[in-house]
């Protein structure tokens, strides 16, 4: 096995990736996001696309489980 194989799959996504999947638990939209992040909505598209084909997920409620389940959802607001 490499060591990729190794890894945790949220281990294998880019700070950038990372940095969006947590603001997209938190609840922003895309625009909201590329606005945070000072980059365009559709880059953000394509790296949120990225990481849900990464984490082997197809919709934000997915996103939610797989956050809540590795813990990294630690309270609801």
């Amino acid at each position: 096995k490499t060591e990729e194989n190794l890894l945790e799959p949220f281990q294998t996504l880019t700070p950038r990736e990372q940095e969006i999947f947590r603001l997209a638990i938190q609840g922003f939209s895309n625009s909201e996001t590329a606005s945070n992040l000072h980059i365009s909505p559709r880059t953000v598209e394509t790296h949120r696309s990225n990481l849900m084909h990464k984490l082997g997920l197809h919709n934000h409620t997915q996103l939610i489980k797989y956050a809540i389940t590795r813990g990294l959802i630690t309270e609801v607001k």
